[in-house]
């Protein structure tokens, strides 16, 4: 698989076993009123690891005339994680745009990137976001005429405008909604990931950095998002979208965590980003701030950079070699909470992808406690701040 980053060989990561489960499943005919009134007080949210709406305004036109028309809707599965609280396995699309329509308003690229902190989090979509045309435009069915001579009598409705089809639409309409609920095991809703593997990705595992985000979400994480749209970060590594498997998050939290931990980590990699993920969920604001500030100071340090040079000689970005730098630069700041000062040298870094017991502790094994030891430590011996 071609990718943007090296891929390093993590051969002490073992794999994961599929546990077996007990799970409760409840088959419901939710009408249409029913299902947008959950997504609007917030009771039905995506999963971190759901990916942005995608739709065109088209694609969701046609599933409301298919609603209009009686035509059956492919059921929706959705995962019952607490007491009003459900989280979309399958069936994303067809609910948003159902709410969309409801609410007379079509989200733009800008406006699906924001979306997420929402549908993600705690705070229910508010009307003043919805009514920024920066982010949504107003929603009027794009239906094609049946033939070409005759329009299509929906053509260009609004929900309001539905007239004698409203009614029906809301209350007389359904999607079997399926709910599934995690009895055993008890301490996880690993389930949910399995479900959504089968039904969404024909056996394609999730990225490690996909389900982490859904077990460990929090307000460390929603910085970790805006950090990740910095456009200086985006020039370091090379890409200037952000990554469909948050390959870029993974980067981010590898970062923090051996900067908040290296002295400390167990093999193997996963199980370390694991635990400091969770840890991460305790982070209160100030300490977030902090962080944010942290990162943002560090950029500012490598203004004496070309944004090649945390790039292997194979024009890939180089993840240990970025850690590795970044703590070294940071460590002694962040122990006394201050926010870095000065830039990192173009030398010194030349220097650490150049030297050999740090190459060496870079080639294999990558997550071996000796090697992360070794190359944090050449790193802290040899980059320089001036």
């Amino acid at each position: 698989m071609d990718t943007w980053y090296d891929l390093e060989n993590f051969d002490d990561e073992e794999a994961i076993a599929i546990n077996e489960y007990d799970i409760t499943v409840s088959p419901n005919d939710f009408n249409i009123s029913t299902l947008f009134s959950l997504m609007d007080n917030g009771v039905i949210k995506l999963p971190a690891f759901q990916r942005n709406y995608v739709w065109d305004i088209k694609a969701a036109s046609k599933l409301i005339e298919s609603i209009i028309l009686g035509l059956p809707i492919p059921q929706v599965f959705l995962y019952e994680k607490g007491k009003n609280n459900f989280l979309i396995i399958d069936g994303q699309q067809r609910l948003l745009s159902i709410y969309f329509f409801m609410k007379e308003r079509f989200p733009n690229a800008e406006g699906r990137k924001l979306l997420r902190n929402y549908l993600t989090g705690d705070e229910v979509i508010d009307k003043a976001f919805l009514s920024d045309d920066r982010y949504f435009s107003n929603f009027s069915l794009k239906l094609p005429a049946p033939i070409a001579t005759e329009k299509n009598k929906l053509d260009g409705l609004k929900f309001e405008t539905l007239s004698d089809n409203k009614h029906s639409f809301e209350f007389l309409r359904t999607i079997r909604s399926v709910v599934i609920k995690q009895n055993e095991p008890e301490d996880a809703d690993s389930s949910m990931y399995e479900i959504f593997n089968r039904l969404n990705t024909g056996g394609q595992k999730l990225k490690p950095q996909e389900i982490r985000m859904s077990l460990y979400y929090s307000n460390f994480y929603k910085m970790l998002f805006e950090v990740n749209l910095e456009k200086r970060w985006r020039e370091l590594i090379g890409q200037q979208s952000i990554d469909l498997n948050f390959k870029d998050i993974e980067i981010l939290i590898r970062a923090y965590a051996m900067l908040f931990d290296h002295t400390e980590y167990k093999a193997t990699m996963t199980k370390f980003l694991n635990r400091f993920s969770k840890i991460s969920g305790g982070f209160d604001d100030e300490l977030n701030k902090y962080l944010r500030r942290l990162f943002m100071s560090f950029l500012e340090s490598t203004e004496n950079l070309s944004s090649r040079d945390f790039f292997s000689s194979n024009g890939k970005f180089n993840i240990s070699l970025f850690e590795s730098v970044f703590v070294a630069t940071c460590s002694s700041f962040f122990k006394s909470k201050d926010i870095l000062t000065g830039k990192i040298t173009k030398e010194s870094v030349l220097a650490l992808k150049s030297d050999d017991d740090f190459r060496e502790a870079s080639q294999s094994s990558v997550g071996s406690k000796a090697n992360v030891t070794t190359r944090m430590s050449r790193a802290i011996d040899l980059i320089i701040v001036e």
